[in-house]
């Protein structure tokens, strides 16, 4: 099996999946930070494709960036200024050739997250 990177994104708050969110993919190599990808979330709330996907999928440290706030803004969440969350980083590291995904479980004042399948 290839390696490859997925994601999506629950809204629990509303009880949907959370879509039109945009996320952004970073690779980390030292102090160094490259953005690699953006992407928005589809009406089930998943990138359409893998994120990450062979040849470009890579062992190392990768960070993903979920734009919260102005999801929470679009679907009418109370507006705080400033808005408790607003960019939610998640950093984490592939060190195999599998399938790893990153969801995010969202609220207008937490989150989650967890290795899916």
């Amino acid at each position: 099996m290839s390696g490859r990177l997925t994601t999506h994104v629950l809204d629990t708050a509303r009880g949907r999946p959370a879509a039109g969110l945009r996320i952004e993919l970073f690779r980390i190599e030292g102090n160094n930070r490259q953005r690699i990808g953006e992407f928005v979330t589809n009406d089930d709330g998943r990138v359409s494709e893998p994120i990450l996907a062979p040849p470009d999928f890579l062992p190392g440290i990768y960070e993903l960036v979920f734009h919260v706030g102005d999801y929470q803004k679009s679907v009418s969440t109370a507006d705080e200024n400033p808005r408790f969350l607003d960019l939610v980083p998640i950093r984490f590291g592939l060190s195999e050739a599998e399938h790893y995904h990153v969801p995010l479980l969202l609220a207008p004042f937490g989150y989650s997250t967890y290795r899916g399948s």
